[in-house]
């Protein structure tokens, strides 16, 4: 049985992003890693999408970029200006061979390609089995999400932002390059949060997804004939599908870190890595696996690592809402984005703004809403 300085169980975003992270300080050739996953990471199985002012470590990986961005219900539409943001889009397979480019460099760092069947703690080390092979580590990563976890228990709402995706190429030259559409709630809530996301690339090409805020994830051919709906309402009549793809995101604030131990931590989805309020993934996996490696450089208790912001408690409030009235989260960001000002939203929803600024943020919405979600809240806290 091999021996290893750390092992990541799932080589998802936030473990590939750690890993990159930790080649590049350069303090860790001495430890050897070993990642484990039964994907091969060679498809283009998922697309991210994160704005920032600056240029990333990800540049590269950067598929295209926004200055402007759509939001739209059934009542109004407004194009926003993101400037200084830029909201960029990675495809999944442009990141991997960014990662795994630098990764295959590294004489410290291992993939192997199998499904992890058991993790096994004991004080002084830890065990992980696999389909044919046993390891064995000092440290260990865990990014498999636990399901059952989360959704057994009813202190914390578990909400899904689930989609399907198709990547379509347009005779008609329909799409403005230039603008993403952020939400379009025009589409039929049919008492959920339902909205329509598309990121064009070029005049006749774009990525449409037919978005979910809800509780329960529909047949294929639902997702599919509104998306088909969509397409006919942007008055394309010939395209051809190049690509789809789908994905289900969990959407809670279920604490996840309590589960972690001395030597073992929770990361991605699994750590509570995900905006619980959103499901934007690649921005805060980002921040996240940044300040991991940092920890690493300077502690060895895993239990010291995550800290509750005043952002959770904001997400468990819009959650505490879609989770009891699902339909009202058309009117929601529809309040916050008819008149709110769009640097300040994304500011807000990146977890970097003052608490001056998340009340200006806060007092677009419907009041009454969140000041009843409160009361829910600490009711079900004292319960």
């Amino acid at each position: 049985m091999k021996h290893y300085d750390y092992i990541f169980t799932g080589a998802g975003l936030s473990a590939l992003m750690t890993v990159y992270k930790m080649v590049q300080s350069g303090k860790f050739k001495n430890k050897s890693i070993l990642l484990l996953d039964e994907n091969t990471k060679k498809t283009n199985d998922r697309t991210w999408c994160f704005w920032k002012t600056t240029d990333s470590v990800w540049e590269q990986s950067i598929y295209k970029k926004w200055d402007s961005a759509l939001f739209a219900n059934e009542n109004f539409r407004r194009d926003l200006d993101l400037q200084p943001y830029h909201y960029n889009m990675v495809k999944g397979l442009d990141f991997y061979n960014q990662v795994f480019d630098l990764l295959s460099k590294q004489e410290n760092i291992t993939f192997v390609n199998q499904k992890v069947l058991e993790i096994e703690e004991s004080e002084t080390i830890i065990l992980v089995q696999t389909e044919s092979e046993s390891f064995s580590c000092s440290k260990l990563f865990n990014s498999i999400y636990n399901k059952h976890k989360a959704e057994s228990q009813t202190k914390y709402p578990v909400l899904q932002q689930h989609f399907i995706g198709w990547f379509i190429k347009s005779e008609q030259p329909v799409f403005n390059s230039e603008q993403a559409t952020f939400m379009d709630f025009s589409v039929e809530q049919k008492g959920n949060t339902r909205f329509m996301y598309v990121l064009p690339t070029s005049k006749t090409e774009a990525l449409l997804e037919y978005t979910l805020f809800s509780h329960q994830h529909l047949k294929k051919e639902e997702y599919e004939n509104e998306i088909q709906q969509y397409i006919k309402k942007l008055g394309i009549t010939n395209y051809e599908i190049v690509e789809k793809e789908q994905g289900s995101i969990p959407m809670t604030c279920y604490p996840f870190w309590k589960a972690n131990t001395k030597n073992v931590l929770n990361i991605g989805t699994s750590g509570g890595w995900t905006k619980a309020s959103t499901g934007y993934t690649f921005k805060n996996s980002d921040k996240k696996s940044s300040e991991l490696v940092t920890f690493l450089q300077r502690e060895t208790d895993f239990t010291k690592f995550h800290r509750k912001t005043k952002f959770w408690f904001y997400d468990l409030l819009l959650l505490d809402i879609l989770d009891r009235k699902n339909e009202l989260g058309s009117h929601i960001f529809s309040s916050m984005f008819k008149k709110g000002n769009p640097t300040l939203i994304f500011k807000f929803l990146d977890e970097e703004t003052t608490l001056y600024e998340d009340i200006q943020v806060i007092l677009k919405c419907p009041k009454m809403l969140f000041i009843k979600a409160i009361f829910h809240v600490a009711f079900k806290a004292i319960k």
